[in-house]
């Protein structure tokens, strides 16, 4: 069911003070902009939940959020702004993700966070996928070399996709699990969107690629 407008969405992400609104200035220099050694980027942040938890337990790495839809992006925002103390290495960025490549350096992105992303089911949507080949292309730039892409679905068909895509690519996969919350991991934070499903006792999917395979 598609969310109907928030009439004060708008306004209030023109005036939001964490959120970004030219990122290709800052191509390069997030590490300075951000007062970071590391910079952490997630795709499709949504309602922000993983966004603001992982600031949070994590305030000392830079956090980038990245959610083209104007209403879900103003509650992600928000709830930034709702907080009593804010992660002073934080932005978000209200833009499609397909301009990724203009917003960061070559090589600048330590780890990709997608994180229950759209999953386009019909097969000539495939093409938006997040990781579609072109999107995967972006990713290997904008990322260190030992860097990592980190991914959580609840959706079967797309976690198979996108073993296929980043295999085909030539990436390692590091890790892998078809119930990743079987255990518990208080390292990783758990979102409302997550959560629902973890209530529904349905599986969480998990894989970590990196672009190089570890030397043995």
């Amino acid at each position: 069911m598609r969310m109907r407008k928030l009439p004060w969405a708008e306004d209030y992400l023109q005036n939001a003070a964490v959120v970004v609104r030219h990122p290709e200035k800052y191509a390069g220099n997030w590490r300075q902009f951000l007062h970071t050694d590391i910079i952490h980027l997630e795709i499709g942040s949504g309602k922000g939940d993983y966004w603001v938890q992982m600031g949070k337990m994590y305030p000392d790495i830079g956090w980038i959020g990245v959610e083209k839809n104007t209403n879900v992006a103003a509650i992600a925002v928000r709830k930034y702004d709702q907080e009593e103390e804010h992660c002073a290495h934080t932005a978000f960025i209200h833009q499609d993700a397909e301009a990724l490549d203009h917003w960061f350096g070559e090589h600048e992105v330590d780890v990709i966070h997608l994180n229950f992303s759209d999953p386009w089911p019909k097969k000539r949507t495939h093409k938006r996928r997040l990781s579609n080949k072109r999107f995967i292309q972006q990713y290997k730039k904008i990322l260190k070399p030992q860097g990592e892409i980190q991914m959580k679905t609840d959706n079967a068909d797309l976690f198979e996709y996108s073993i296929l895509q980043f295999q085909n690519a030539g990436w390692f996969l590091h890790m892998f699990s078809v119930d990743y919350r079987r255990e518990e991991h208080p390292e990783d934070a758990v979102s409302e969107y997550e959560q629902r499903f973890i209530g529904l006792k349905q599986p969480i999917y998990r894989a970590v690629w990196k672009q190089m395979v570890p030397e043995k």
